[in-house]
């Protein structure tokens, strides 16, 4: 059976949607098999509040930019469709997870949450796993794997989404390139798995899913959508 994986990435207008901050960008990449489609996912999103200031310095959006844009309501059936049935593939899933829930219920306070509907794999919880002590942001991860990720000086959830694609690509072993031309050239040369060094021989002691949790949540929501965090890896 065919596997569906929607690639995925926001920005807001802030970290917390408990403090009322919306989704202005919604940027998703579809892959089934392991192969790029091109049937992307590409919105800006009028949030109906004011960006705070130190999220446009991360992403570079504004409200101006924003005014003429849809409101979150115009595209909610169209992305609801889009990603129903899918793994959604997302770098510190909480994050945006929580804002998709929070955009879906503030229209529809009946509708289940997303994990209901889809299934999610955070690629920051399995870099974490494969890369343990190491910096595992996405900038720290197109380093390590030899993505050129120059053109990225602000955040944007299409571009980020593209190059998280090549990041879980690499991570996962298989095809790297966003490239659909080669993709299409190179449909018949087979995957060529990429061999993963992972630690061995010391004991590695590792903290609960629970205590993981309540340490890393804050430290991410800041750290992606909020500048630089120091105790974040």
């Amino acid at each position: 059976m065919a596997k569906r994986q929607i690639i995925l990435d926001t920005e807001t207008t802030g970290i917390n949607p408990k403090d009322g901050h919306r989704i202005i960008e919604i940027g998703c990449v579809e892959m089934i098999n392991r192969r790029f489609t091109g049937n992307n996912f590409h919105v800006y999103i009028n949030p109906e509040r004011v960006i705070d200031v130190e999220a446009v310095a991360v992403h570079g959006i504004t409200n101006e930019r924003l005014k003429d844009e849809p409101k979150f309501r115009a595209i909610a059936k169209s992305f609801y469709d889009y990603i129903q049935g899918a793994e959604l593939v997302i770098h510190n899933a909480a994050f945006d997870v929580g804002f998709i829930n929070n955009e879906f219920s503030l229209l529809h306070p009946q509708l289940p949450p997303v994990e209901q509907y889809c299934t999610i794999l955070d690629t920051l919880l399995l870099a974490r796993e494969m890369h343990p002590g190491q910096k595992n942001n996405l900038d720290a991860l197109c380093r390590r794997y030899d993505i050129n990720n120059s053109h990225r000086t602000l955040h944007g959830a299409l571009l980020d989404a593209e190059i998280l694609a090549d990041v879980y690509l690499l991570m996962t072993g298989g095809q790297v390139s966003l490239n659909l031309a080669n993709e299409q050239d190179s449909a018949n040369t087979g995957d060529n798995p990429i061999a993963i060094k992972r630690s061995g021989g010391l004991r590695v002691i590792r903290a609960s899913e629970p205590e993981l949790v309540a340490h890393y949540a804050r430290l991410d929501l800041v750290q992606k959508k909020g500048g630089s965090c120091l105790w974040r890896d």
